[in-house]
């Protein structure tokens, strides 16, 4: 076992993956591909305190937008709201249009555009799940940097450490 890798394993820092290409962070903060759908936290456009929780469920494609106290979206009945839209040109970016497309089980072609691909309506998600995952990123962004161990990240046991 090289020295690096006895000091990667002893440090309380993950790997990210970097975006495909640069995402517009103030709009949308959030975004994964996690629980069976492509989900976030999409800023509003109109009031700087409100976020919506957006998702698209793979394979059906139901999509849902509500705020983070889970009221309705008054634009997402019927079709997609922007936040929606948003959320998808977002993970686009983030992880590559291949990469949304086979997570949400659908076909894209050559010059398509993934939105127009789907064709779910409206199922409500949870959304508390999703904005307190985001709060919990948020709230590793504010700890100081550091290269100890973090107790609710240290989640594998010590090299050696009895199985």
């Amino acid at each position: 076992m090289s020295a690096d890798r006895t000091a990667w394993e002893q440090c309380s820092v993950a790997r990210v993956v970097s975006p495909v290409q640069p995402r517009k962070l103030a709009k949308v903060p959030f975004v994964e591909l996690a629980d069976g759908r492509l989900q976030g936290v999409v800023s509003s456009g109109s009031d700087i305190a409100r976020v919506y929780v957006s998702s698209i469920a793979a394979g059906t494609h139901g999509f849902s937008c509500s705020t983070n106290n889970n009221r309705p979206c008054g634009g997402v009945y019927g079709s997609p709201c922007k936040h929606l839209q948003a959320l998808a040109a977002e993970a686009v970016l983030q992880y590559g249009l291949d990469r949304v497309a086979r997570y949400l089980r659908v076909e894209v072609g050559d010059g398509a555009d993934l939105m127009s691909c789907l064709r779910g309506g409206h199922e409500p998600a949870p959304a508390a799940v999703v904005f307190s995952r985001f709060l919990r990123h948020l709230a590793y962004l504010e700890l100081p940097d550091t290269t100890e161990p973090i107790p609710e990240l240290h989640w594998f046991p010590a090299t050696g450490a009895a199985r």
